[in-house]
């Protein structure tokens, strides 16, 4: 009989920051221009240059551990990482062994049947994303360059290097074993993605490299306290590709400790067009990268005063802000949850919520109507033409019944989003204003009863359907404007 095992998964999740120039040289910090035009002699590590350190990659790692609960190293220093491929042009990478800057902490991982980072749904239920809130311990986080990149052109027997990413500020956060799934994996690099895009220290696209992991994985019989032996698959950027490749791994290593033999420690790679890993190379250990310090880098000293500074712009967090919507406002997870996508919806959302005279359907508006609108347009929650007072007599108008809750949402709010105004001027323009005057009302219904005797007889011998062409006659009639369920209340009245 099989072995049952648990999956143990661990990440080194890399950030690219979004910095103006890179870690350690003025080269412009750029995606998508055209191969090795930003590049210098420092980024190319010629003879007699010396790197300098960007202090905005530094305020964003302090930004980033200080939000995720690390402790800040008020020293830390920098070491070589000497390997040699044909991307990283120095033959060593800058970056953090010995001294990181950020030691320990946490991210809040809450399973969720929101879209993951790739637009697929998520499995686990509503109440386990409600309630199932639990925290991903975090080893540390250090600060780094990146390598190039290399490029594999299909049908070319040679490859290409483009060294713009080369020395690009990174982050890497490394996770403790603390992952079992694939949906945890996704659920962790949403999380992250959320955190560095509300924080402002990284765009977080994947589809463009901002965002990637390394994802450790081993497996160990249920029950065993040793973790087994990990492989490593190499930068991820996709989540559904990184579904797939921890699929894969875990049914191959559970399929090779079945027969009796042994997971080789190794660095593996996913093809993604047969949906299997293979193996890179045997995983080096640290001595394999003969770490030593940099000696033209000196330790960065943290002062309090610099501490202070950059704790004082982080503000609310996104969990924080979710936890917030739902506990003052009553919203659903799922509405606080998207409304807490980003900070600049949320702080947003926060302002029309001061003047909305009901803020649960304000928010049903904002994420059926008004976000959508906002996407077409290309504009952020901040630019949104209406002010929260427009917002809030539009919302007036449906409650009081002046105007129909459909009309308002498909004709009065995309007129007055094309074109700002009163809601209430507007809407008497459109003739979307309901006339429930009784009076009125009765002379509408009288006309229509009379004027088709054989219906209302259907009706009256249990073809109760037919009260919908009534109303439609009377909407007719009133040119839209007779009030829905007074004249519905009127038509059973006289209908017997």
């Amino acid at each position: 009989m099989p072995t049952t095992y648990e999956t143990t998964i661990g990440l080194e999740t890399h950030v690219q920051l979004s910095t103006a120039s890179k870690a350690f040289a003025a080269d412009r910090n750029r995606f998508g221009e055209d191969p090795n035009r930003n590049v210098s002699a420092i980024t190319l590590g010629y003879p007699g240059t010396l790197p300098q350190l960007n202090e905005t990659q530094v305020r964003y790692a302090v930004k980033l551990g200080m939000a995720l609960g690390c402790k800040i190293n008020p020293r830390s220093t920098f070491d070589r990482k000497n390997y040699f491929y044909a991307d990283l042009p120095k033959g060593y990478q800058i970056t953090q062994d010995e001294s990181p800057i950020c030691i320990g902490g946490s991210l809040p991982l809450r399973l969720s049947t929101s879209p993951g980072l790739d637009g697929s749904p998520k499995t686990p239920s509503r109440k386990t994303a409600q309630n199932d809130l639990r925290r991903v311990k975090i080893h540390h986080i250090h600060m780094e360059e990146d390598a190039g990149k290399s490029i594999h052109a299909a049908g070319e027997t040679f490859t290409r290097v483009d060294l713009n990413r080369a020395g690009t500020p990174l982050l890497e956060i490394v996770t403790e074993p603390d992952l079992h799934s694939a949906e945890e994996v996704d659920a962790f690099m949403s999380g992250i993605r959320r955190l560095v895009r509300w924080l402002d220290v990284s765009d977080g696209n994947m589809q463009e490299g901002s965002l990637r992991c390394d994802v450790n994985i081993s497996l160990r019989p249920q029950g065993q306290e040793a973790f087994g032996t990990r492989c490593e698959i190499k930068n991820m950027n996709s989540m559904k590709f990184a579904r797939q490749a921890i699929a894969y791994e875990v049914e191959r290593q559970a399929k090779l400790l079945d027969d009796g033999g042994e997971v080789r420690q190794q660095t593996r790679q996913f093809d993604p067009a047969t949906g299997t890993t293979s193996a890179l190379r045997d995983k080096e250990d640290a001595h394999d990268y003969r770490y030593f310090p940099d000696p033209d880098l000196p330790p960065v000293e943290l002062t309090e005063a610099f501490l202070r500074e950059v704790r004082a712009e982080i503000g609310t967090l996104p969990w924080e802000a979710l936890e917030q919507l739902q506990r003052d406002f009553a919203l659903p997870y799922a509405d606080a949850d998207l409304l807490s996508e980003d900070r600049t919806t949320y702080a947003t959302f926060l302002r029309y919520a001061e003047a909305s005279p009901n803020v649960p359907d304000l928010a049903k508006i904002w994420l059926n109507r008004l976000q959508p609108w906002l996407n077409e347009e290309g504009i952020g929650a901040d630019e949104l033409p209406l002010s929260p007072e427009q917002i809030a007599l539009f919302q007036d108008m449906i409650l009081a019944g002046d105007v129909a809750s459909a009309a308002a949402t498909a004709k009065l709010l995309p007129d007055l989003l094309d074109d700002p105004g009163d809601p209430q001027r507007r809407a008497e323009k459109l003739g979307l204003i309901q006339n429930n005057d009784a009076d009125f009302l009765a002379g509408i219904v009288d006309s229509v009863l009379s004027d088709f005797p054989d219906k209302v007889a259907t009706y009256r011998k249990g073809k109760k359907g037919l009260i919908g062409f009534f109303m439609g006659e009377v909407m007719k009639r009133s040119k839209g404007s007779a009030e829905p369920k007074e004249t519905n209340r009127l038509l059973r009245e006289k209908l017997g």
